[in-house]
């Protein structure tokens, strides 16, 4: 069911709904340098599009792919003043998955494809049960550590620090896999949609590469298109 809270006053988006707990997120930041790919107008509009277009082909695969997750996807903008290009997937209080866009991404997207891989992208997250999972790891995480904390003969305050940084660790051990778990069946979700993957992909050419940092929260750009161009090979 296509619903989604926002209003258009001449060429800005104004939100009233607000993330409560953050996955993995997608920061496009292209070069100050480049021009704009649309006008404002036209970023409202083929925001407009892509959302009423994306959104039904997203909650299909969900409800294909899971059972007892909730599909009714409530996408928003984020119109905080000052946020940077990027987009998210959280869940609000009654289980239902949100993805968010700030106004700063719509503004920067150079084509359709691009703002439709990105809303499939974070679509993804939310089937693949990535908030979830990384929750898990996190407990996980804490657990362990301050488990090895006591054992070497931590006070209460040593093993306290070692649950919070426990949990840091273990929410992103595999943060890397979701976000490259999310590239592939974002790219189906995006195919399916009747929109371009990899045409839409190709803003990991322009934004900073992360590279392979040991606990880095996202994969290097490279491994980033190579899941993509491979995912759409095989449609």
């Amino acid at each position: 069911m296509l619903r989604y809270c926002f209003a258009l006053a001449a060429v800005a988006f104004i939100a009233a709904c607000e993330p409560t707990t953050l996955s993995g997120p997608v920061a496009p930041q292209p070069d100050q340098g480049q021009p704009a790919g649309f006008s404002a107008n036209e970023s409202a509009r083929s925001f407009i599009r892509v959302l009423r277009t994306v959104e039904p082909v997203a909650e299909r695969e969900c409800r294909t792919r899971t059972s007892q997750v909730n599909c009714d996807f409530n996408i928003v903008v984020d119109d905080r003043p000052g946020q940077p290009a990027n987009a998210y997937q959280t869940e609000d209080k009654a289980g239902r998955p949100v993805i968010a866009f700030t106004l700063a991404l719509i503004a920067d997207a150079r084509n359709e494809d691009e703002l439709a891989f990105v809303m499939g992208h974070e679509a993804a997250h939310h089937i693949e049960g990535h908030i979830a999972r990384q929750q898990q790891n996190a407990v996980a995480g804490a657990v362990i550590f301050a488990g090895l904390a006591t054992l070497s003969g931590g006070d209460p305050t040593a093993v306290e620090s070692a649950q919070r940084l426990g949990a840091q660790v273990g929410a992103r051990r595999y943060s890397k896999d979701f976000e490259l778990e999310a590239d592939a069946l974002g790219t189906i979700i995006t195919a399916r949609a009747g929109y371009n993957p990899l045409r839409g992909a190709e803003f990991f050419t322009r934004i900073p590469d992360p590279g392979d940092r040991f606990l880095g929260t996202h994969p290097p750009n490279a491994s980033r298109l190579d899941t993509v161009r491979r995912t759409a090979a095989g449609l």
